[in-house]
């Protein structure tokens, strides 16, 4: 054998173990961006979701207000002659619990402490809870369900609920105004919207 041959074949020998480095490098580098890529993805993904999560959450607040709107005004609800503007006929100290007795959600404001709307138990869906269901005095529907797989489309994890409270009208001393606060949930219980609006009748 040749020494130059020799040579030769320590300098291919070489080559081969810096390019399998170099591949390896490469590998490695290709690896960390597809899986940057992926987990920015993922991340796009998550918002999308919450943000869907959260609008639902958003329209069925805003359907509660609407109901409690409809319950003060329409001819057709069943207890729209307790809002008159005048009468506290119905408001009870802290929130009515009685369905029969049409107080369910009717809250009469205390001078000092808490609002109602922020002790109240939303969640509750209990018959003597003290927050009014979507419907339950104009007759209203909305589709809602927990969330399960093969059902038709992603819809409230319950029906939105709402509260009136009573509030002294600041510009007459004679009349009142109504607080509705109103409570829309996502897909699950714990994605919630709180909105809020006073009417005056």
């Amino acid at each position: 054998m040749f020494p130059c041959q020799s040579s030769f074949n320590q300098h291919r020998l070489r080559q081969r173990g810096a390019s399998l480095i170099v591949v390896m490098m490469i590998l490695v580098i290709v690896s960390l961006l597809g899986i940057g890529a992926a987990q920015i993805a993922l991340m796009g993904e998550r918002g999308a979701r919450n943000d869907r999560d959260m609008q639902m959450a958003w329209q069925a607040a805003e359907a509660a207000l609407i109901d409690a709107e409809l319950e003060m005004t329409s001819a057709t609800a069943t207890r729209q002659t307790l809002f008159n503007g005048q009468s506290r006929t119905g408001f009870i100290a802290g929130c009515g619990t009685s369905v029969s007795d049409k107080t369910t959600g009717l809250c009469d404001v205390t001078v000092s402490g808490n609002p109602a709307w922020v002790t109240v138990d939303f969640t509750n869906t209990a018959a003597n809870a003290p927050t009014v269901a979507y419907g339950t005095f104009t007759s209203g529907t909305v589709a809602f369900q927990p969330f399960a797989f093969g059902t038709a489309g992603v819809q409230p994890a319950q029906a939105p609920r709402y509260i009136i409270e009573l509030l002294p009208d600041p510009a007459n001393n004679q009349s009142v105004l109504y607080r509705v606060t109103a409570m829309g949930f996502g897909p699950r219980v714990d994605i919630q919207a709180v909105l809020q609006m006073i009417f005056r009748v």
